[in-house]
């Protein structure tokens, strides 16, 4: 299933990208959605080239009950960002992958920090998929809407991060 979601904050790439390296960030995102960021790691310059990995515990409450009988009421679920150098511009773009402990779902993404003037225009695609035969589709399905809410309220936090900070 693909993910797609586009959204501008009024905020420089730069501060932007700032927020979602920033663990407090992670760990308060981690926290709005009932969860809890067990480790965060930052592996390289952030000025060039590095990649962060976060690994969360988050409730399953939300989950239709079928996918709870399978994978219990907390997921483990690491998330690696690979960023590239800043553009001349300063536009930035990592590529994101989340592994769900317990759970047969990849996703796989791109998300672009693009300069427009003063703002950031934050645009992610991805997919969501499965390895299970038959089952695979269906259970990719059923998770897109909550990968991709997810991956939405990082940017809609980082708005409201960057307002009070």
């Amino acid at each position: 299933m693909a993910l797609s979601a586009t959204t501008t904050l009024p905020h420089a790439v730069d501060s932007v990208a700032a927020v979602f390296i920033n663990e407090d960030f992670q760990r308060h995102t981690s926290q709005f959605v009932g969860g809890t960021l067990e480790s965060f790691e930052v592996a390289g310059d952030v000025d060039g080239v590095f990649s962060t990995t976060s690994v969360r515990t988050l409730p399953t409450t939300r989950l239709p009950e079928i996918a709870r009988k399978f994978v219990g009421e907390k997921l483990t679920v690491t998330q690696v960002e690979n960023w590239d150098a800043p553009a001349a511009d300063g536009s930035r773009q990592s590529n994101i992958t989340l592994k769900i402990a317990g759970a047969p779902l990849d996703v796989t993404a791109v998300q672009r920090l693009v300069a427009e003037g003063g703002s950031t225009r934050i645009e992610l695609e991805g997919n969501v998929t499965s390895s299970i035969p038959f089952l695979g589709g269906k259970i990719a399905e059923a998770a897109e809407p909550m990968v991709s809410k997810a991956l939405n309220i990082q940017s809609q936090q980082a708005q409201a991060w960057l307002e009070s900070h």
